[in-house]
This record gives structure tokens, sequence and C-alpha cells, in this order.
């Protein structure tokens, strides 16, 4: 069940290990987290219930997700914050994230704390409302 302005966070990943770790940290942290166990599952989880950040396994298969991240940002997408995770930590496949659209990517093994930290900066809260009358 899912708790008002906690944000939700989508993990596709195919490694049931990855799913955990990320899942664990991130519901320690205060998130909402659904876990999908493949690209399909995932982008019929974003169009039934949009989450607030998507946390997205490169390499998987049937869909990887250079795939999942191209039909994210093509059906609708353009503003859903996307972190990609990939054992192949090269430059060709940063550069191909970074082409695509994605918002932060972390080669495995990742340090938890470097996703908090992303995490935390796309979350900060807005400031607070002015309560006193501006002078004029």
């Amino acid at each position: 069940m899912s708790v008002p302005n906690r944000p939700k966070i989508l993990i596709i990943d195919d490694d049931p290990g990855v799913c955990r770790l990320v899942r664990d940290v991130l519901e320690m942290e205060g998130f909402d987290v659904a876990v999908a166990g493949d690209g399909y599952a995932g982008l019929r989880h974003i169009e039934a219930d949009r989450p607030d950040c998507v946390v997205l396994d490169v390499m998987m298969p049937g869909l990887d997700g250079h795939a999942v991240l191209t039909r994210i940002r093509s059906n609708g997408g353009r503003h859903l914050p996307v972190v990609m995770l990939t054992a192949a930590a090269d430059d060709g496949q940063a550069w191909r994230a970074w082409t695509e659209g994605v918002d932060y990517f972390l080669s495995k093994p990742f340090e938890p704390e470097e996703l908090l930290r992303f995490l935390d900066h796309l979350f900060q809260a807005a400031p607070a409302p002015r309560t006193a009358p501006l002078a004029g």
C-alpha cells in the first residue's frame, strides 16, 4: 500500500539479489518501492501506476534497459527520472544511456549511498512558502 507523499520508485531488474538490495535500502530511507523483473513488466507497471523515479538495469533478457528507456521517453515519460544500473561499465554504455535521456548512471557494483544522494537531490523539498506579505 502506498503512503501519501512518499516518492514511488520502480526497480526494473532481472537479478533478484540486486532488486532485494535496492529495495531494502530504499524502503529503509522511506521510499515506496515496487519491483518488475523484466522490461515488459516494468513498462506495464509504469503505465498502470506511474512511479516518481525508475531504477533500471541495462542488461536484461528480452527488452534491455536501453529499449525500456527509449519507450519510456517516447511514450510520454520525458520527465520521468531514470537511473540506469549496469555491470558493463564502459564509456560506450554510459554515453548511449546519456544520449537516450537517462538522468543518472551507476556501474555495478555500486554504493547504495550514491543512489541515495541522487534521490535526495531529486526529491529535495521545495522551499517553504512565505507566510508574511511582501513589503510593497
